[in-house]
């Protein structure tokens, strides 16, 4: 599994899971109730664990459901948690090319619904921006400039956001990127979150997950 990508391995597992799940509850009538499917999904999850069934890419993310779970119980939501998984990461593995391109038009109609859009600031210390009440999203200038070629990124591009997280991020995802969850703390611009969007989609840990569509 050495050259398994985080998303493959996060996918084949939330896959595994719900087929899992899916088999237990057509041998067992109780198994629908939530608090049924937590207590499997759980128990499953620390076999697999503990097997080492699936990479060690994900092995803390394991880890940290298999806590949620126990403290949790059917509050966890692991099998909406699979469905989110599945759903999302099998829609983006095959959306890995024209990245670039993907985020200048994304920024084109963020720009076109009144944003505040700065891709030409140096960001190299805490800065404060005066928006007005506007969503705004700043990239430095050198990340823009430097980690672009043609329609695609060389390297993870930083995006520092101020609006409603979900809204955002269903705007990112609509134009086929997939966000690290946003980080207040790391971010260098004041009530801003620090986002990053990677090379072909290959986020390194958990992206900031949609809701399920039918």
């Amino acid at each position: 599994m050495s050259d398994t990508s985080y998303n493959q391995a996060l996918l084949d597992f939330a896959n595994a899971g719900l087929a899992a799940l899916s088999d237990y509850a057509a041998k067992s009538s109780s198994a629908k109730t939530p608090a049924a499917e937590s207590h499997f999904l759980c128990s499953w999850m620390v076999t697999a664990l503990k097997e080492r069934r699936f990479s060690k890419l994900i092995a803390d993310d394991l880890t940290f459901w298999i806590r949620q779970a126990r403290s949790m119980g059917a509050a966890a939501e692991l099998k909406l948690l699979l469905q989110k998984i599945s759903q999302q990461y099998s829609y983006i593995g095959g959306k890995q090319q024209g990245l670039a391109a993907s985020l200048k038009a994304m920024l084109a109609e963020l720009e076109a619904d009144d944003w505040l859009i700065i891709t030409d600031q140096e960001v190299t210390k805490k800065l404060k921006l005066a928006s007005d009440g506007h969503s705004s999203l700043i990239i430095p200038e050198d990340q823009f400039q430097q980690r672009i070629d043609g329609n695609e990124l060389l390297k993870p591009i930083t995006l520092y956001v101020r609006a409603p997280e979900p809204a955002f991020a269903a705007v990112a995802y609509k134009h086929d990127l997939i966000l690290s969850a946003g980080n207040k703390k790391a971010s260098l611009i004041k009530h801003h979150k620090a986002y990053q969007i990677w090379p072909k989609n290959l986020q390194p840990a958990l992206a900031l997950l949609q809701p399920l569509v039918d």
